[in-house]
């Protein structure tokens, strides 16, 4: 279960390992999406599943940011899973159009505040919206939020000049740029990314301390028992040392960070208390 549209960067980093794994098992996978709510809904519907292995999930770190934002799931996104791995880390990129009167950060800090509000910043799901609003409030401008169903439908409105900026993945991004039409002016991690070796990171382009990632993983009902989680893992992890799976990573830019069971689960623990203590220090504010 994939909770978000088609053609975004979990989309596809779930199908490229889907076609990775499929030869070793005696059984079908199928890729299902099930959009809506910054992925509640495909969520929930996997924590209510059978604990048999036969159901996962694959999700982005809004899956522990949602119940610091959203004003009511119907599960805990701690304990109502079972982590099988971290699959990856997403880092994500700010991307406009060449058509935009800036080329860079600087740049773009100063058309905005130039004209505050004037600028739409697209993202997909809570972690991208958190990238624009902590850009906002460290770099002082204000862009404004439009919110997309996935990263593939902001790209497209990127590509034909719609939409100013919009925070999104590596594996949404970087497919685009043989178009022309796209440029990508930083990364969000405080260090430049090997997918990307020439484009700087925000920091860099001057606003001190930004440095926002994610992560993709695949978490099973909980209950799942951890032999079988483990099995799960022991088939990625196979798949992850095939040359053909880390060539296609590197084509699709996806930077692969495969953990197993026990340390999925303590990453995301780790993970849930920094959301925790963004949302106690007021910057993150639930939905109204």
């Amino acid at each position: 279960m994939v909770p978000y549209p088609a053609g975004g960067g979990t989309d596809i980093l779930a199908r490229a390992v889907v076609e990775a794994v499929r030869p070793s098992l005696d059984q079908p996978i199928v890729v299902e999406n099930r959009p809506g709510a910054q992925g509640a809904i495909g969520s929930e519907q996997v924590a209510r599943a059978e604990p048999d292995g036969h159901t996962l999930l694959v999700v982005t770190s809004t899956h522990n940011l949602n119940k610091y934002q959203l004003q009511q799931i119907s599960y805990d996104p701690l304990r109502d899973f079972t982590p099988v791995a971290v699959m990856s880390r997403q880092i994500l990129v700010l991307v406009a159009g060449t058509t935009q009167p800036f080329h860079d950060v600087p740049g773009l800090v100063a058309h905005a505040r130039a004209n505050p509000g004037a600028v739409g910043f697209g993202a997909t799901e809570a972690v991208t919206a958190w990238a624009g609003h902590e850009f906002n409030r460290r770099a002082g401008v204000r862009t404004e939020e439009v919110q997309y169903r996935g990263g593939g439908l902001l790209m497209n409105d990127i590509v034909a000049g719609h939409l100013p900026i919009g925070w999104t993945s590596t594996a949404s991004a970087i497919p685009h740029l043989q178009t022309g039409r796209v440029r990508i002016l930083a990364v969000s991690t405080s260090q430049r990314t090997p997918l990307l070796p020439d484009v700087p990171t925000v920091q860099e382009g001057g606003v001190a301390g930004y440095d926002v990632s994610g992560w993709v993983a695949m978490l099973g009902p909980a209950g799942l028992p951890p032999a079988l989680a483990g099995r799960i893992h022991a088939v990625l992890a196979a798949a992850y040392a095939e040359p053909a799976l880390r060539q296609r990573f590197q084509t699709l830019g996806l930077e692969p960070d495969l953990r197993d069971p026990a340390a999925s689960a303590e990453f995301l623990k780790a993970d849930d208390a920094r959301w925790a203590a963004a949302a106690a220090a007021g910057q993150i504010v639930k939905a109204q």
